[in-house]
């Protein structure tokens, strides 16, 4: 599945670099917006969540693109209480794309993640350039040297980095590169089976001073509250907000906003 996914990836920055040369993104980058910084908004008092925008997912066999709208959803996801958003520009499995990204720029003022296939500096500018703060790399899809040369251009750029891993040997490659940022994405990107625990085993490998941030599979307040008590600064949660009826509600619901509210307005 990561080859397939790693394949088409390269396919799409082939047909975009076509299309809009690299040339062209970096003459454009003076014009960026204000910086809003993604990695300061993980480590807030509290777990911050980081709210997903996707458009479809494939393993869960969800589809939200026929009634999904970017900008009302990331709004919902503010005035909720989440910290950052991510959006998943992915065109070819996920139906996203950088449309996406730069309607949630102009919508609201949260820090954004590009979520997608990293696997060229292109789509590091083509990032800068359509309103991203931070982008996903992923070890599992990236060799050392890549890896490397992607997070300090990504870096140069001014652009956050959520380095993924999956298993304890990925960790300590994230730890060789001394990323900041570390993601602990519950599914596997090859079975696409979830196992929360995931996080758990891999928790007590991470230094103090990094941020963690648990992925997939985490869908209630219960959920968030136990990872809170472990150490873990953020959660990416998608598919449960995408899921509802009310994503403001679901979003308040996840980060216990509501919760503050009554407590703030007690005698």
């Amino acid at each position: 599945m990561i080859e397939q996914l790693i394949s088409t990836a390269r396919e799409g920055v082939e047909e975009r670099r076509g299309e809009v040369p690299q040339a062209d993104l970096e003459s454009r980058l003076s014009a960026r917006g204000e910086d809003r910084p993604f990695s300061e908004a993980l480590v807030r008092p509290g777990l911050s969540l980081i709210a997903e925008f996707k458009r479809r997912s494939p393993s869960a066999g969800a589809n939200w693109a026929a009634t999904a709208q970017v900008p009302a959803q990331v709004r919902a996801y503010e005035r909720g209480g989440a910290a950052a958003l991510s959006v998943l520009t992915d065109e070819r499995h996920f139906g996203g794309s950088l449309e996406d990204l730069r309607a949630a720029r102009s919508a609201c003022d949260l820090p954004i993640l590009r979520k997608d296939f990293i696997v060229d500096s292109y789509q590091l500018f083509e990032a800068a350039v359509n309103g991203a703060d931070a982008v996903l790399l992923i070890v599992r899809a990236l060799d050392d040297r890549a890896l490397r040369a992607l997070y300090e251009e990504a870096r140069g750029l001014d652009l956050d980095c959520l380095v993924e891993v999956h298993d304890a040997e990925e960790l300590q490659r994230a730890l060789d590169l001394d990323a900041d940022v570390i993601g602990i994405n519950n599914r596997d990107l090859d079975e696409g089976t979830i196992d929360v625990s995931l996080t758990y085993e891999l928790m007590p490998d991470v230094p103090a001073g990094k941020t963690i941030v648990a992925e997939s599979g985490i869908a209630s307040r219960q959920e968030l509250e136990e990872l809170d008590r472990v150490g873990v600064d953020a959660v990416l949660i998608g598919s449960a907000l995408m899921d509802s009826d009310d994503p403001e509600a679901k979003t308040r619901e996840l980060t216990g906003l509501d919760e503050e509210t009554r407590e703030h307005h007690l005698p």
